[in-house]
């Protein structure tokens, strides 16, 4: 057999678009087998046709060899498909395990899957708890269950949808090791991303979108980020113009902030202190649930459990830490959460009422009564700013690729005017062309005087925007240091909870740091248990084992100090 999945003539509309338009692709037993394009060219929807999720409108599937109707997910998992959706299909209120258990063989025990989950996590570096809740689980942490799920079904074709879109540089490594052993057994690996480098570094084979249809079908390792890019958009992104940043009065403090876990599973805010100027971006890094969550909560006032006092919080010397949100947000505090939908975007208001979410102005409400033509008009210029792919104002969010929803959100709250903005994962699952032009965004915001605080897992990302770096760990706050300074092997080892803080770096802006001096670092026991591997923390252009691991690091730092694309 030398073909495990062969699609001929797909073809599949919906209304006002043609999603995919008569694709044809075949994937070996043993290969792994990227799908690239832009967001909205019909890669996740072809995904799942394939899992039977989605029914093609024409078109045939033949798996094995034999031609098959992917009638419904549970055909396709008893056929031996398993699927990792960019949009989670977690339920909230049960544990790891038992959202695990719901996809797996009746006759197992939970007690069963749970230790199988604790066997497989340990054997591919994927750190969960099974008894964890899932409503208490970071992004990154929600994946790597929806891995852990999907390789525990041993399955023969396993389908990725932007899998490492909120991992870990480290983890990254981790699950390329596993993809690379579970093709050595003779599973066949569909994998979409746009991130170019992994693409190259991983797969054998690559299938190229564009408007629902395949416009080229080459070997990645034998191309440059560059030509993928060309052929993924049609033309060369040019990277964002940037200027020295000019750092103005404090816009956004936070004073010694403690705050307790939220639950048994939650961390604790420890002392964290921030000082964030007008006219810079600070970049916040880290290993997903180190805090970030629990950061963002107490920036963004949604969680009115667990207020900080007044005075913790500060906007341009005001205390704001007892205001709701909407109080926040007027006052010129923007936030964009990591969680696209369900928190960013509430899935089933198209996105005219979305854009009312944080665009409640006078201009959309007068008198209590909302202009909906003028809240259409706001989505429909954000649609057109942001080249977001949707039907127009009256689409579903939940109809939007994840790509696109991200564009729209971002959109939505550039567009707001802040003058602080704080942005959890702003490129999260979006193609390198409309990376590009979100980061390009956000330092066109910065250069208008914006503060900007951006929390991402993408090293990359956190290098080319950056003007100043800062690690969280455990809920502990590292000092900033100017991205001059600032390298992969460094940032990685700050990761683990290892920084000096003695005292701030000498050329930080005049009162930054002066109040992050005097926490303690993680004892060195703890931080050898979750030390971070330097070598694995930027996946290099090809796989490890065709280049000397010495070369890989340093081309690795010098990708990340450079921030090429």
């Amino acid at each position: 057999m030398d073909r495990r999945l062969e699609l001929e003539g797909i073809t599949k509309r919906y209304p006002g678009v043609v999603a995919n338009d008569g694709v044809s692709l075949r994937v070996a037993p043993g290969r792994i087998h990227a799908v690239l394009g832009e967001n909205g060219a019909g890669k996740s929807t072809l995904m799942k046709i394939i899992f039977g999720a989605a029914q093609p409108d024409a078109g045939t599937i033949r798996f094995n060899g034999d031609v098959v109707h992917m009638r419904n997910p549970h055909m396709a998992r008893a056929l031996g498909v398993a699927m990792v959706f960019q949009h989670f299909s977690l339920f909230d209120t049960l544990s790891v395990a038992e959202n695990v258990w719901l996809g797996l063989d009746p006759g197992s025990t939970l007690a069963q899957v749970t230790q199988r989950i604790g066997e497989v996590a340990a054997g591919y570096g994927l750190d969960i708890d099974p008894a964890r809740p899932v409503h208490t689980l970071s992004v990154g942490e929600r994946q790597r269950a929806e891995i852990i799920r999907a390789l525990l079904t041993q399955p023969q074709l396993l389908i990725l949808d932007e899998p490492t879109s909120v991992l870990a540089p480290q983890a990254v490594q981790r699950l390329f090791d596993t993809l690379r052993k579970l093709a050595a057994t003779g599973c066949s690996i569909l994998y979409i991303s746009h991130k170019l480098d992994e693409i190259r570094a991983l797969c054998h084979h690559c299938t190229v979108m564009r408007a629902g249809k395949v416009v080229a079908e080459v070997d990645p390792a034998q191309e440059s980020n560059a030509s993928l890019s060309r052929l993924m958009i049609g033309a060369d992104i040019a990277p964002p113009s940037r200027k020295p940043a000019q750092p103005g009065a404090v816009a956004l403090e936070l004073r010694s902030v403690n705050q307790p876990a939220a639950d048994p599973y939650g961390v604790a805010l420890q002392n964290v202190n921030l000082q964030l100027r007008a006219g810079e971006i600070l970049g916040i890094a880290g290993v997903s649930g180190n805090g970030q969550q629990e950061l963002l909560a107490v920036l963004s006032g949604e969680d009115a459990r667990r207020p900080v006092p007044a005075d913790a919080l500060r906007l341009f010397g005001r205390d704001v830490g007892g205001m709701p949100p909407g109080q926040r947000r007027r006052a010129g505090l923007r936030v964009v959460p990591e969680e696209r939908l369900g928190r960013g975007a509430v899935p089933a208001m198209d996105l005219a009422a979305n854009t009312l979410l944080t665009h409640a102005d006078a201009q959309s409400v007068r008198a209590g009564w909302i202009r909906w033509p003028a809240v259409a008009a706001e989505a429909r210029a954000i649609i057109a700013r942001f080249g977001v792919r949707a039907a127009g104002p009256q689409a579903l969010a939940q109809s939007l690729s994840g790509g696109n929803l991200q564009k729209f959100i971002m959109g939505r709250e550039i567009s707001g005017d802040p003058k602080v903005l704080v942005a959890a994962q702003p490129t999260w699952g979006v193609d390198v062309g409309a990376a590009a032009q979100i980061r390009g965004e956000l330092l066109a915001l910065r250069d208008r005087g914006c503060a900007l605080l951006v929390i991402s897992e993408e090293l990359d990302e956190l290098f080319e925007i950056a003007d100043r770096i800062a690690v969280i760990a455990r809920g502990r706050l590292s000092p900033a240091l100017p991205i001059a300074e600032a390298t992969v092997e460094r940032i990685g080892q700050w990761m683990s909870g290892l920084w000096d803080a003695a005292a701030p770096p000498p050329d930080l802006p005049h009162g930054v740091g002066e109040e992050e001096t005097g926490r303690s670092q993680i004892g060195s026991a703890d931080a050898a248990s979750v030390a971070m591997p330097v070598a694995a923390a930027t996946p290099g252009p090809l796989p490890a084992d065709r280049e000397d691991r010495g070369e890989e690091r340093e081309a690795a730092s010098q990708r990340s100090r450079h921030a090429q694309a």
